[in-house]
């Protein structure tokens, strides 16, 4: 097989929502991860027109209030992480950690003791951290006060977050990314931007204001991670789905161009190239508006010119299939963007349908379309793992989802693509941003832990954990 380069990142992806827990511990704030309910329809109550924003303990379970204690047990964990071999560990700073009401002028010295801990415990174990900034968490005041990111007060509350976190951590962290999966609101802009339909979600215009508000707040950290340090390398983070055409049909052919334009290009177009894209006014046109109603100013779009990102991180789970001709009816339900079902692939147990071959045509597109490194920072198989009386699990089939995606990594590798690691998600059973549950596990770590917030919450190693421990050691040439 390809080799990998010699300094390849290996290692695994989390977020703090979805596994500090100690919610409301050292000073930190409520976020929106905190008000968003449990199980398998949180986005559909988190979208009712009456939705509010208000905690209900006894109507909904808050998983990410405890979510697995990583904020007692991160020593553990990350010893964990280092017996697998992890040159990297990719995590999240909780906004609300270090600014619990998100626009105080001063920081909670208490949240980034908690991080400078973190770091330290990750390079004592030789593992480079790789910080995203604003993870699927925001302060919950943000939300309530300004209505979320559609506010442009927001830029400055973020400018000030990511100036203290920088500052205070760039001599140990290299590698950092802005926003997790920013065009993901394509499709649920609750995590990424704090809109719901009660303050405004249902307004595309809402959405694309957002998104133009974080373009400018990440552009304005670039240049404030390179005027500390000009050899850091700030990326940005897409949710990125290969998109097919159902078949042949021109009319399907020009719609699976659309979906790549407004989905998987888009967000990355303005961050990476540093400028909105030819197509934009014919995307936005499609919903009723266009780029001169959006509240932009020359000073803004200079600014994102002169501060494009170092490198692409992206997550990769599925592909795509789109059918605009009425030619199937069956529709790929549950896959994260929709479409029809691909007939050629299987299927998770949550109706995430599995495409290894996509993943080396995500990267071919992605490194031939913007020629900068790229990152595979999230990328795994949620599944119902079962623990037996002697705490193993044997999870052949996460062994066999991953190897397939490392097999077509090193494709791309051998393509050409200047590929910098793998960080596969959830390296540790966690809760599941998308249903929250913890019976969607990833990890190479079972956690005690059911989705009604019962067990020991100890950890066990998977089978999956001695077969990456090998991938690492062999620098991906064992799988």
């Amino acid at each position: 097989m390809q080799k990998f380069p010699d300094n390849f990142l290996w290692g695994g992806a989390t977020a703090a929502n979805q596994l500090e827990g100690g919610y409301r511990e050292g000073g930190k704030g409520l976020s929106i991860a905190d008000a968003l309910p449990g199980g398998p329809e949180r986005f559909t109550i988190a979208n009712q027109p009456d939705f509010d924003w208000q905690i209900k303990p006894t109507q909904y379970t808050y998983p990410n209030h405890e979510g697995i204690d990583h904020y007692h047990r991160f020593r553990e964990d990350i010893a964990l992480f280092a017996e697998m071999g992890f040159k990297c560990y990719r995590f999240s700073i909780a906004w609300s950690r270090i600014f619990p009401q998100g626009d105080e002028t001063e920081p909670n010295e208490a949240g980034l003791a908690f991080y400078d801990q973190i770091i330290a415990e990750c390079l004592k174990h030789n593992i480079q951290p790789v910080i995203t900034i604003s993870h699927y968490e925001m302060p919950l005041n943000l939300v309530t006060t300004y209505g979320g990111w559609k506010n442009k007060q927001l830029i400055a509350f973020y400018e000030r977050f990511a100036r203290t976190v920088l500052t205070r951590y760039y001599k140990q962290v290299k590698y950092w990314m802005t926003f997790n999966e920013i065009n993901s609101a394509l499709h649920f802009p609750v995590m990424g931007q704090g809109l719901v339909a009660s303050n405004g979600a249902n307004d595309m215009q809402n959405i694309y204001q957002a998104w133009h508000n974080q373009f400018v707040a990440g552009a304005k950290a670039v240049a404030i991670g390179h005027q500390l340090d000009p050899a850091l390398k700030i990326g940005c983070m897409l949710l990125y789905a290969t998109t097919y055409s159902y078949n042949a049909n021109p009319f399907n052919q020009l719609a699976t161009l659309k979906q790549n334009q407004a989905f998987n290009q888009f967000c990355g177009d303005v961050q990476v190239r540093g400028a909105y894209p030819s197509y934009t006014d014919s995307l936005l046109q499609e919903y009723g508006f266009s780029f001169s109603d959006l509240d932009t100013t020359a000073a803004e779009l200079a600014l994102l010119k002169a501060n494009p990102v170092d490198y692409i991180g992206f997550s990769y789970y599925m592909s795509a299939t789109v059918d605009v001709t009425g030619e199937t009816k069956d529709t790929a339900s549950g896959n994260l963007i929709g479409g029809v079902k691909n007939p050629y692939l299987k299927a998770s147990d949550w109706g995430w349908q599995i495409d290894p071959t996509g993943l080396r045509i995500a990267l071919n597109e992605m490194y031939q379309r913007y020629q900068k490194p790229l990152f595979v920072v999230e990328n795994g198989l949620g599944a119902k793992d079962e623990i037996d009386a002697q705490h193993h699990v044997d999870d052949d089939y996460r062994i066999d989802y991953l190897r397939q995606h490392i097999e077509a990594m090193a494709g791309a590798v051998a393509d050409g693509v200047d590929l910098m690691g793998y960080t596969p998600w959830g390296c540790i059973d966690l809760v599941s941003a998308s249903t929250g549950q913890m019976s969607k596990r990833y990890g190479f770590i079972y956690v005690d832990l059911d989705d009604n917030g019962q067990g020991t919450l100890n950890r066990y190693p998977k089978q999956s954990f001695g077969w990456y421990q090998r991938v690492i050691a062999s620098n991906g040439t064992e799988v």
